[in-house]
């Protein structure tokens, strides 16, 4: 394992092809790129290939919920910063946030909420996580201080207004 930060961190350009008539990135492919950096983040600071662990053993993780605020738009040819973090977990599921950023983080474009089940893929059944598992979601682990999805972004909202109030 390279790095066991508990916000991880990476950039990417937004793309022609997941962007909607108006430049603006698609609300369907926000997740698309949530997603693609978590996997890559994983494997670069955990050394967690969830794809050669499902060939391997058989199990990963599967999305069981997902909820996202569109805050701003990313637009097309745009480096945005995408930050994820483990706020949670039980013995079989995970609880992340990402946020997805302008390059130098000064503009919140959107938030997700995602929950992952740990699955077995062959017996299509929740799997509990392994012990070596549990041990780095605990070292790892790094809760907000918020309970509902709700509560999170009225909190940034108003974090927001205070912020443009100030200038």
């Amino acid at each position: 394992m390279n790095d066991l930060s508990n916000v991880l961190e990476n950039q990417t350009k937004v793309r022609f092809q997941d962007c909607d008539p108006f430049k603006h990135l698609n609300n369907g492919s926000y997740i698309n790129y949530f997603m693609n950096h978590r996997e890559d983040v994983l494997i670069e600071h955990y050394d967690i290939d969830i794809y050669k662990m499902a060939q391997q053993s058989g199990k990963s993780w599967v999305v069981g919920t997902n909820q996202i605020a569109y805050l701003k738009p990313a637009f097309l040819m745009e480096t945005i910063t995408i930050e994820s973090q483990l706020t949670g977990y039980t013995d079989s599921e995970l609880f992340v946030e990402m946020r997805m950023y302008n390059a130098d983080k000064s503009h919140l474009k959107a938030l997700l909420w995602c929950s992952f089940v740990h699955f077995n893929l062959v017996t299509q059944k929740r799997e509990i996580h392994p012990e070596d598992l549990m041990l780095l979601f605990e070292k790892v682990k790094n809760p907000v201080a918020t309970h509902t999805f709700e509560e999170r972004i009225s909190k940034i909202r108003a974090k927001s207004v205070r912020n443009f109030q100030n200038v």
